[in-house]
């Protein structure tokens, strides 16, 4: 990606952050690249911050205050239950919006950039091989209808297992959103696109956390799991820093995604 077009507002959107390697890139590499790529606003999928899932108030803080202006998230924000008092409060942490009614938090919220441009981002929860929660179709549906009456800037992370469930999402949204990013999987894939519509799509953005590592995890960890078929307690890999993110331009009088660039950065430990 060149020269930031003039009158677009650029986007970062970070993969899934693992544990204290995860945060680590986040701080040490997003300053350099919002400078450089002149970034207007920073989206992140956070639900595994703390350890390897979950997330405490003292690690979304960190990662708010490194850069970061909205965290999405999944099935694993649950995993942490000193969470559950911050979704409530805050407006910058979201979970899937598709948990029944009564659950605590937000999923969706509409933000600004320092320019004073409105963003909607939406964070849906996927459901085949994961829990049969609400339909993210339905569900974004309404959401769509009412963020859209107040910015054209919509983007959309769907927290999903399957990859055939996130592309039928991609294609349902088209036309309506700026752009669906997968998340979850923690595999970068290399599929991004702008439709003809202007809605950029990408089945999974990738994983931000230790380079040497099975998805984030110590290797060791999850291959003796995979051996043995018997539950084991997974911990934060070491061994390099990786962070894996794409880049949107997007026009805000329209809502189109101009340019999509995956972005993969890696640093020593």
């Amino acid at each position: 990606m060149g020269e930031k077009i003039p009158g677009l507002t650029r986007i970062l959107f970070i993969g899934d952050i693992v544990g204290k390697p995860g945060r680590l890139a986040v701080r040490t590499l997003l300053p350099q690249l919002v400078g450089s790529k002149e970034i207007d606003f920073v989206i992140a999928n956070g639900e595994n911050g703390a350890g390897v899932a979950g997330l405490t108030p003292k690690v979304a803080d960190e990662l708010l205050e490194n850069g970061v202006d909205v965290l999405t998230s999944g099935n694993h924000i649950w995993r942490k239950k000193e969470i559950e008092p911050y979704l409530e409060e805050s407006s910058r942490l979201l979970r899937p919006a598709n948990y029944p009614a009564g659950v605590v938090g937000k999923g969706h919220a509409i933000l600004k950039t320092a320019g004073g441009t409105s963003i909607g981002v939406i964070n849906l929860e996927g459901r085949v091989f994961m829990s049969p929660l609400e339909s993210p179709f339905r569900v974004g549906d309404e959401l769509i209808g009412r963020l859209s009456e107040k910015t054209k800037i919509i983007v959309v992370d769907f927290h999903a297992e399957a990859t055939s469930e996130k592309q039928a999402l991609g294609w349902y949204f088209d036309g309506r959103v700026s752009a669906v990013v997968g998340t979850h999987t923690h595999v970068q894939t290399a599929d991004e696109q702008i439709r003809a519509s202007g809605t950029a799509y990408i089945t999974d953005v990738g994983m931000t956390g230790a380079t040497e590592s099975i998805i984030g995890i110590r290797k060791e960890e999850a291959i003796a799991q995979l051996i043995s078929q018997t539950p084991k307690r997974f911990t934060a890999a070491k061994g390099g820093l990786q962070l894996q993110a794409v880049l949107l331009d997007v026009s805000p009088e329209t809502g189109r995604t101009e340019t999509i660039e995956r972005i993969r950065l890696s640093v020593d430990e």
